[in-house]
Parts: C-alpha cells; structure tokens; sequence
C-alpha cells in the first residue's frame, strides 16, 4: 500500500466552523478517488489517503484536482522511534540523490512532544544520517534541490518530494452558482476561481443554431467537463436563443445589439439560476477588456438581474487569465476556431457607455421575455452533466 499525506489549506482558519469544512473536504476527497481502491484516514491537522501500488497514477491526478489542500506528498510511514525515523531519512535520500539531487536539507515537525528528539534533534541527526550513508549528498539550508520532511504524529511521516495543492475551499462550503459559460477563455477561468471559494457550479450557454455550430456547442461541453474536474462536476444547460438573437438583429439599433443581447442573457441567466436554486450568476467579465464590459454597460447589462452578478475576473488583465486558463487546461479547448454567437452578432462599432435608462426603454421595445422564457423551458428539458 502506498500513503498520501494531505495538508489542509484555508480551512484550518475556520475555527469552531472548522469541522464541517473538514467533512466536506473529505467527501469531496473521497468522490474525486472513487474507483480507486483508496481510503481516506483523517487525523489532527492531515488528511491521510492508503491506495494500492497500481492506483498511484489515478491518487495523484485527483489530488491535483482536489480544492481545498495547500499540499500534499507520497509519504512512507514509520512507527515513532529515532532508528526508524532516521532509517526513512537516510531511504528518502537514496532516492532523491538517485534522481539527480545533489543538495538537501531536513525540515521537521513534531506534535508528539513525547518523541525523544525535537525539531532540532531531528533535523541536525537527520542531517547526519543521510551524509553518512548516502555520498555524493550535501547540506544547503538555504537553497537546497530538494527538502526532507519528518512529521511527528500519532506515527512519523517521512517525505521528499511535496507538490503544492491548489489551496482555496472545499467545494460545497459556499453554496452554488450559475456559471454564464461561454466558448472564450474568461468565462471558464472564471467558473473556476468560484470553485476555488467553494461554490458549486452550474452552467448555462447560449446557442443560436445554425449561426453558431455544432462544433461550438461540443466546445462548450468539453470546457464544463475541464473545469468540472476541480467542481466535482458542473450540470450545463444549453438555452436556444436563436429566436432572440434574430429579433434583436431586426428591430434594435447596431451599436445597441451587444449589450440588448447580454441583458437578454443576463436575464434568461437569472430566471434559470432563481429556479435552480442558485444562490449568484457569475461572469467571466474584466473590466473594459471589450466594449461591453465597460462599467457603463456592465451597469446597462444587469439591470434586470435580481440575483448577486459575480465578476471573479474583473481586475485582471488578458495575460493573467490566460497563464489561470493554461494552468486548470481549459485553454486548448478555448483557442479552438468555433465562435459562439455574441463573437459572431457583434456590431462593427458597439455602443461604448449605455445609459441604463436608455438601455431598460429599448431593450422593453423588444418584447423578449416570452421568447426567453421558450428557451428556458425547452433548455430545462434537457442538461449535460450531473443531476
């Protein structure tokens, strides 16, 4: 069997509300390793998960997925006497120097105030061990290749190799939200940083066939799958809004038509949401990256929302966003050449700073909600994903 040992992040903060996050954390931990033949131990301040040898590969992927731990390492597990701890030490840095490193250093933690040596005992006959068995290995406490780690608990634990979690909630600790998902980089970056906080996410795109594709529509599921990876999995509505999109194009000034059709968006999002039970919409908006994220007409576009908009993108800049979108994968997916319908209805030259006055007067000139609510009836029928 091999051992995992967890580090809870942010959650260690919650005080008397810590408990329930833990649980949480745990039945998350555990959904994510389902199929894997692994269990999950918990102790005071670590999660520990036992899999089989051949479940390593499918261990790791789902803690690198996992919300909610600020790190995490394959560990060996000794009984607590100095020979055996000491032991791991000098076997942890057999590896490591056969990988390559050539500088180490000892770091330790010990809860056990019974244990014979303390921190520094541990580190400075830790320290020795391993430069007397194993050559070629120097000390460097400072910029060291690679660091040993020994915890002192209800047992010790020994590691070499810790890789950093992704730190933020356990999903579920922050309710749920509805997702406006689109096939763009932001929006899934976005869906993504309020898993982060642990919300749960559902999604909602908007598609206007035969202007938009197929191949887009399927772009869009493959991004909810992506970011699903870190949400536990996102249920993704799809609402036609063909009808809209042609109604806005016939009847609504050019320069009005992003932000008509973004209030018609925002609107069929919030009734979806309100019947949902989702507690906010969340956008991938940042602020002025295109005219109608300007915050005149972020103003103009949530008008008729009567839900909390979250805009978890809204100071960062193109390049932030992307190096998020490479990092959780959802870029590749995103750069492929199928343009969803706001790209493809957008006016040569939008309007810049809606009055929301003006904005309300035109877009109720329009008639829309009957045809939202057909979309939204029809899109209920059928979802992608969970649930």
């Amino acid at each position: 069997m091999s051992t995992y040992l967890l580090k809870p992040g942010e959650l260690t903060l919650k005080g008397k509300n810590r408990k329930g996050f833990e649980q949480i954390l745990k039945r998350n931990c555990l959904t994510m390793l389902q199929g894997s033949g692994a269990k999950l131990e918990m102790t005071k301040g670590r999660f520990l998960v036992h899999c089989p040898e051949a479940a390593e590969k499918q261990v790791e992927d789902a803690l690198a997925h996992l919300l909610g731990i600020a790190g995490w390492a394959k560990t060996r597990t000794q009984e607590k006497t100095p020979e055996a701890v000491l032991g791991a030490c000098v076997a942890e840095a057999q590896e490591l120097r056969a990988q390559g490193i050539r500088t180490f250093k000892i770091e330790a933690r010990r809860t056990d105030k019974g244990f014979p040596l303390d921190s520094y005992g541990l580190r400075s006959e830790g320290g020795a061990a391993v430069l007397r068995e194993v050559p070629g290995l120097q000390v460097d406490v400072h910029r060291p290749e690679a660091v040993i780690t020994v915890e002192i608990r209800e047992k010790a634990y020994i590691y070499g190799t810790a890789r950093k979690g992704l730190r933020g909630l356990p999903v579920g600790t922050a309710g749920r939200g509805l997702l406006l998902l689109s096939g763009g980089i932001d929006s899934p970056v976005a869906g993504y940083m309020m898993a982060s906080r642990g919300m749960g996410l559902d999604a909602v795109y908007f598609h206007a066939y035969p202007y938009t594709a197929e191949e887009a529509r399927q772009k869009v599921r493959n991004l909810a799958a992506q970011v699903g990876r870190y949400s536990l999995g996102i249920r993704l509505y799809t609402l036609s809004f063909t009808p809209v999109q042609q109604r806005i194009q016939a009847l609504a000034p050019e320069p009005w038509r992003t932000v008509l059709l973004r209030m018609a968006m925002m609107e069929g999002a919030d009734k979806l949401a309100r019947y949902r039970g989702d507690k906010c919409l969340i956008t991938g908006e940042s602020l002025s990256q295109v005219a109608s994220q300007t915050i005149e007409n972020i103003r103009c576009t949530e008008i008729l929302v009567t839900l909390p908009v979250l805009r978890p993108l809204i100071g960062m800049d193109k390049d932030q966003i992307i190096r998020l979108a490479e990092k959780i994968g959802t870029y590749p997916i995103s750069i492929l050449p199928y343009e969803d319908c706001c790209v493809l209805f957008s006016p040569p030259h939008p309007i810049l700073r809606g009055n929301p006055v003006e904005a309300r007067q035109r877009y109720e000139e329009l008639a829309l909600s009957p045809l939202i609510e057909e979309a939204l009836a029809s899109g209920l029928k059928a979802h992608d994903g969970p649930g």
